[in-house]
């Protein structure tokens, strides 16, 4: 049956109402008893591993029938590997401190009013993502483990992965007497339902929106709730003139070809005029099976390889995939423009074997995230210790960068005292 815009908005703010009943319920739970929870939910995925890939398949199956990219389908795809990293990351949730109720700052003031300022949870999260399952896991428990419930829309092109995954945390939330409610799936109203999702405020106390840049954008600028934006990655590393050779190859290649179709991979390449690592570098990504756009002066640093010339597209280019802006510049000063103009406050990185320039790089560059000698993949909640990632904020709000437990709480003042008055 189709429903009206109407219908729609009603039905998904009911889903909202029940969600914000149960989270009121998960306000009592304890520790460990949302630990249990995490937990359950680690063993329903692996017990139901097999009826989860199957659903998975059938997902993939569709989107290649529908041409979708294969970066595409690298973020849509489950198997036993990155299972196994979805339980370890409930796993590693369980294993840290609850959020809620630490103090942030408190006194007692001079005229004896005692002040706590405590973290407590957002309330109703609501979460618009697509062809990523993994978040489907990663949201549920950092929610759960928060104090937050989650009102879910996966996409269309995850359905079935979603649906699975969905119906066994459920489940497990039933077996330490918890309310299934505390996760619910909204896909069965298709965009109608993100549209109602954007619609709800004051039904559901902030949106994430986790995807490509269209869908941020239409999410950034059409809801009426909250909205933390998570941005896409036009990451950039700078290969300094004093930057080891093997280092900066080993960096490049990981940042670059571990994973390509993942937000924190590098999409360009800014090089020294001077940087001696920088034929070796690009020979390694180019042996790598990595297609280098390159203007005119990094082209001729390494003439016998074939690059496709660089156009202005290419360094505000997201790529996803095994292609590399590169581009010479002729000092930090001209890295920094460079940076400053095409950067989504993702993530930048610099090689070198400089103290002082690393420095620099640290106190100029305004990113999300500053790395040093290191594979711009790092900027991931689960390698930062934070168990999982809800998404990686661009903003600058109470958010930035991965965002763990801490950035789906809030805070509340608390104010103790005996008969105070105001004069």
């Amino acid at each position: 049956m189709t429903l009206t815009v109407s219908e729609t908005d009603a039905a998904v703010h009911k889903l909202a109402d029940r969600a914000r009943r149960a989270s009121r319920v998960l306000a009592r739970a304890n520790r460990d008893w949302k630990d249990k929870a995490l937990r359950a939910i680690a063993a329903s995925i692996d017990a139901n591993r097999a009826g989860i890939i199957a659903a998975n398949a059938k997902d993939l199956e569709a989107g290649k029938a529908n041409g979708t990219s294969a970066a595409m389908l690298d973020r849509l795809k489950l198997d036993d590997p990155r299972i196994d990293s979805l339980i370890s990351a409930l796993h590693e949730l369980a294993g840290l401190p609850d959020p809620v109720g630490r103090v942030v700052r408190g006194e007692t003031l001079p005229n004896g009013l005692r002040m706590r300022q405590v973290n407590v949870p957002m309330g109703v999260i609501g979460t618009i993502y697509e062809a990523r399952p993994n978040v489907t896991v990663d949201i549920a428990g950092l929610s759960l483990k928060s104090g937050n419930a989650v009102l879910l829309r996966g996409g269309s092109a995850a359905l079935n992965s979603n649906l699975a995954l969905v119906g066994f945390i459920r489940d497990a939330l039933d077996s330490v007497s918890l309310p299934r409610d505390l996760v619910i799936s909204v896909d069965e109203y298709g965009r109608e339902g993100a549209d109602a999702m954007m619609g709800a405020r004051g039904k559901i106390d902030v949106l994430i929106p986790r995807g490509g840049r269209e869908l941020i954008q239409r999410v950034v600028t059409t809801a009426k709730v909250p909205v933390i934006e998570t941005g896409e990655g036009n990451v950039h590393i700078y290969l300094d003139e004093s930057a080891d050779l093997e280092m900066a190859t080993d960096i490049l290649l990981n940042a670059k070809t571990q994973r390509p179709s993942v937000c924190n991979t590098v999409e360009t390449l800014l090089i020294h005029q001077n940087a001696a690592a920088a034929a070796g570098v690009l020979q390694a990504l180019s042996a790598a099976g990595v297609t280098l756009h390159a203007e005119e002066r990094a082209a001729a640093l390494v003439p016998e390889i074939t690059m496709v010339p660089a156009g202005e597209d290419d360094w505000a280019n997201e790529y996803l995939d095994l292609d590399l802006a590169v581009k010479v510049v002729d000092d930090m000063d001209q890295a920094f423009e460079h940076i400053r103009a095409y950067s989504t406050g993702h993530t930048e990185a610099i090689i070198t074997s400089s103290l002082r320039n690393s420095e620099r790089f640290v106190s100029e560059i305004d990113s999300a995230a500053v790395i040093v000698n290191a594979s711009t993949r790092f900027t991931d909640g689960g390698q930062l210790g934070l168990g999982a990632e809800v998404g990686i904020s661009t903003q600058k709000m109470h958010a930035r960068g991965p965002m763990g437990l801490a950035e789906l709480t809030t805070t509340k003042w608390i104010v103790q005292g005996d008969g105070h008055i105001r004069k």
